[in-house]
């Protein structure tokens, strides 16, 4: 059974940063493409950051780029979000997910899914 966990969310000060981590179990780490998402109440969950298997290639939504760096440890079944600078419209639940794709951008192509971590970001 695949699981994803995250943890690393909580409150922060504009300005300030977050890590976010997510452990995977139940599956080959190291053959899925890893992502990260977020969802505010009412709107439609949003791409944040995606990581190739080997952690060469990287690719990040405008809103967040130059802020939010990607990684991953294959040896550790563990993907990161590093988060800086951080505004109040980061403030959603950030959601790790994986994708058995050797590309994937986009929320359909994700096969599995954690419960989320709250991110909020006061002003």
């Amino acid at each position: 059974q695949v699981q994803l966990v995250e943890s690393g969310g909580g409150l922060v000060q504009a300005g300030g940063s977050l890590r976010l981590s997510c452990a995977a179990s139940g599956l080959t780490f190291s053959n899925h493409v890893m992502g990260w998402f977020r969802q505010v109440p009412g709107k439609e969950r949003e791409f944040v950051a995606t990581i190739s298997w080997s952690g060469g290639n990287t690719y990040y939504a405008d809103s967040v780029k130059g802020r939010f760096t990607i990684s991953r440890d294959n040896a550790k079944n563990m993907v990161y979000l590093q988060m800086s600078s951080l505004k109040p419209e980061d403030t959603a639940v950030y959601y790790c997910a994986a994708s058995r794709r050797s590309v994937a951008g986009l929320l359909y192509e994700y096969d599995y899914w954690g419960q989320g971590t709250q991110v909020t970001v006061s002003s």
